[in-house]
């Protein structure tokens, strides 16, 4: 079934709401990064789907063609990269390919795997997603007249942030071999510095560069694991 082509007409966009029609695929692990872009999508008439991982993915896409993807360049279970490869090939090809990471070396790795386009983290300005995404849109899926775009600040749900916590706590208290750590690093790297979490993002900035020089990283990952502890027990969210 193809999402971007239902069995009605399918609706024209408008200045108001200029992705009206474009049934979009996020591919984010991120819980308080999917909420940003759900509310981009609520404010652009989108309509959104999730998928959490690579898997996740690739088992929605056997039911469902979006009319565009956007795929985090870091995941649970590989590279969004290799998804992107994957599906730039693909016949018929979804109509918008875009890569998202808060990683400046992501977007160059995004492009090499043939995406269309690249979406930086963190993700606020519904004027920018807009831009970006009808920047390459075919001209008829577009408004005819958008004139200027309401340039809205995004507030994800503080919960969602949470969500987050208590996922990459689940990852923490499990074996942690080398390749767990790297996924748990790059998740709070970027969750963190999106939430301007200043204190989380300090920390796993001193993990990771223990890692990088190949330093025992115990200190490190126990002071990043408190702090994720400390986020989960508190009464309110960040």
């Amino acid at each position: 079934m193809d999402d971007s082509e239902p069995f009605a007409s399918p609706a024209l966009p408008t200045k108001i709401r200029p992705l009206l029609g474009q049934t979009i695929l996020v591919v984010e692990d991120s819980r308080y990064a999917c909420d940003a872009i759900r509310l981009m999508c609520l404010h652009s008439g989108a309509r959104i789907r999730r998928a959490d991982c690579l898997q996740s993915a690739r088992r929605h896409l056997q039911i469902y063609r979006p009319s565009v993807l956007i795929v985090d360049m870091g995941l649970p279970d590989g590279s969004g990269a290799d998804l992107i490869a994957e599906l730039t090939h693909a016949v018929p090809r979804i109509g918008v390919i875009l890569g998202l990471s808060g990683d400046d070396n992501a977007q160059s790795l995004a492009l090499r795997a043939g995406a269309d386009g690249f979406l930086a983290k963190p993700l606020k300005s519904v004027a920018y997603f807009q831009k970006t995404i009808l920047a390459l849109l075919p001209e008829d899926r577009r408004p005819s007249d958008l004139g200027t775009v309401k340039d809205d600040i995004i507030h994800p749900d503080p919960l969602a942030y949470q969500d987050d916590m208590a996922h990459i706590a689940d990852v923490l208290t499990g074996p942690t071999d080398q390749r767990t750590l790297n996924y748990a690093t790059q998740f709070l790297q970027s969750v963190a510095r999106d939430a301007n979490d200043t204190t989380l993002a300090e920390a796993v900035h001193e993990l990771a560069r223990s890692q990088s020089k190949g330093a025992p990283t115990t200190a490190e990952t126990a002071r990043v694991a408190g702090l994720v502890q400390d986020r989960l027990e508190r009464q309110e969210a960040i």
